[in-house]
């Protein structure tokens, strides 16, 4: 079986002898791959390699990419794809969430480590960010919607100017809101019929129980813990923790609000269905209104909602078409051509009709 370099394991065995621009092979065929081999690899900037599907122990080859790694090997510019290093982030952050409902303390830097590749890769295409939803399974809810929250904040963090650095406690913020709900009992977490007065008091503790976990680590900027006590604030003071108002409300507890809003609207759960990205960017801005600063609505809108020309989307009319134009003050709500009838229509002038699916 052909492999990138990347996924080699020690005792796999090589297939085919492998040639870097010599008369010899550099490893011959059926050489048990060994640390030296992994290094002449590397430095015959060798990319792909057949190996046999059993390796020298006897057990099956299995490919583990590792996404500790940086998303673009430096030296073959390869990248790995979006889906695979999403679900193992997913995967590895369910780990770390599953430790801290055992007592164990929020390893920061393991979690940095765990986001920061993703978010570097949905900063060179930010459409991800409008399939994010179609990963989520009621099961693991949590932990996409962790992962999720933590791409969403980082990107309208950038969106709005904040630097690279802001950008990644942003990122920190978002990933971390939920860890206190390490703290509430399972079963309220995996229930599927609404929760009970007494259940979603025990739930509105998270925010308090995730600043504690992370109060004392020096990893995380004050404005970060910040925005995991109050990322359920809201700018008419009808939040909670404290009901906060206006300008208490910091920055980075904004954007992680409306964050955690537009992902879980947007997301399958376990008491309710999913809503169309595009229908749920209009009802933020309007059914919302007042709930957080105006920059940041318009913030989401502007990343979300405004798609360049020739982007392919689908209607909620079942039609597909291509986006024309997009007005300035109507980000959610292009000039589109539909492919069949190449009719223009104008969904600011449709309130009804709205973007069902972005085709990155």
């Amino acid at each position: 079986m052909k492999v990138h370099r990347g996924e080699i394991q020690l005792g796999c065995i090589v297939a085919e002898d492998i040639m870097g621009m010599t008369a010899n092979p550099i490893i011959s065929k059926n050489t048990v791959i060994e640390e030296e081999h992994l290094n002449i690899l590397q430095a015959f900037h060798i990319t792909e390699l057949v190996i046999e599907k059993t390796k020298a122990d006897g057990h099956p080859f299995r490919a583990q990419v590792s996404i500790e790694k940086e998303i673009v090997d430096e030296e073959i510019n390869e990248p790995v794809g979006f889906i695979d290093l999403y679900l193992m982030t997913i995967k590895e952050f369910k780990k770390e969430f599953m430790n801290w409902q055992s007592g164990t303390s929020v390893n920061v830097a393991r979690v940095r480590e765990l986001m920061l590749p993703v978010i570097k890769t949905v900063q060179e295409n930010h459409t991800y960010v409008y399939s994010l939803h179609q990963y989520c399974t009621k099961k693991d809810y949590l932990f996409h919607h962790a992962i999720s929250v933590g791409i969403i904040s980082a990107m309208l963090g950038k969106k709005l100017g904040l630097n690279p650095g802001q950008v990644n406690q942003l990122a920190l913020a978002g990933v971390l809101a939920d860890c206190g709900m390490a703290k509430v009992s399972p079963h309220i977490l995996t229930k599927e019929q609404p929760l009970t007065e007494s259940e979603f008091k025990e739930v509105k503790l998270h925010t308090a129980n995730g600043y504690k976990m992370v109060k004392d680590t020096p990893l995380l900027k004050t404005e970060t813990k910040l925005a995991i006590f109050q990322h359920h604030e809201r700018f008419d003071g009808t939040g909670y923790p404290a009901s906060e108002k206006d300008n208490r409300i910091h920055l980075y507890s904004q954007i992680v609000g409306i964050a955690d809003v537009f992902h879980a609207m947007t997301s399958e759960k376990i008491y309710r269905s999913k809503q169309p990205v595009f229908k749920v960017l209009d009802m933020i801005s309007e059914d919302l209104f007042g709930k957080f600063d105006i920059k940041v609505v318009n913030g989401l809108l502007q990343l979300l909602g405004d798609l360049r020309t020739g982007t392919s989307v689908m209607l909620s009319t079942g039609q597909y078409g291509e986006v024309m134009y997009t007005k300035p003050n109507a980000f959610t709500k292009p000039i589109v051509k539909i492919n069949e009838t190449e009719e223009l229509v104008d969904l600011s002038q449709q309130k009804e009709i709205y973007i069902s699916e972005v085709f990155a």
